[in-house]
């Protein structure tokens, strides 16, 4: 595979594990009464911005045209997924046990992604690297809402 397919695929990756993230707690933040889990989770997501807004930033420097937000089938699996669960459950412990799951997948996935993408670009990986350490934060910050 050519470099710029490369770094392509890589910036896609994490990309889409960012506006994963993103949505997951735009769809959440409505259901959640506690205001300083709101709070939290608005926190979180202003910083998930500012990384995509990296990745943005980067595919322009690149000239990577059209990064890949995950497609509609995707999006409306996690919609469905997040509404269906919180149907009959919106306290703050099953709230945030479902934002633990996905923070945690979305942990490994920058495990993985960094695995199969070694020495494509110093910059994605520094990218990748903030957003695992994100990740490593935020599951901290909702283990007490399991409590």
């Amino acid at each position: 595979m050519e470099n710029k397919e490369l770094l392509t695929e890589y910036l896609n990756a994490i990309y889409q594990n960012i506006k994963t993230a993103v949505q997951s707690i735009e769809d959440i933040i409505p259901k959640i009464k506690d205001s300083n889990f709101q709070k939290e989770l608005a926190s979180q997501e202003d910083k998930y911005l500012a990384l995509e807004k990296e990745c943005e930033l980067f595919a322009k420097a690149e000239k990577i045209e059209g990064i890949k937000d995950n497609n509609w089938f995707e999006k409306a699996r996690l919609w469905s997924s997040i509404n269906m669960s919180t149907m009959t459950d919106k306290t703050n412990r099953h709230i945030a046990e479902l934002l633990l799951l996905g923070t945690f997948m979305g942990f490994l996935t920058c495990v993985k992604d960094q695995a199969d993408h070694k020495d494509v670009s110093k910059e994605l990986d520094e990218i990748l690297t903030n957003l695992k350490e994100l990740e490593r934060k935020n599951i901290d910050a909702l283990i007490p809402y399991l409590v």
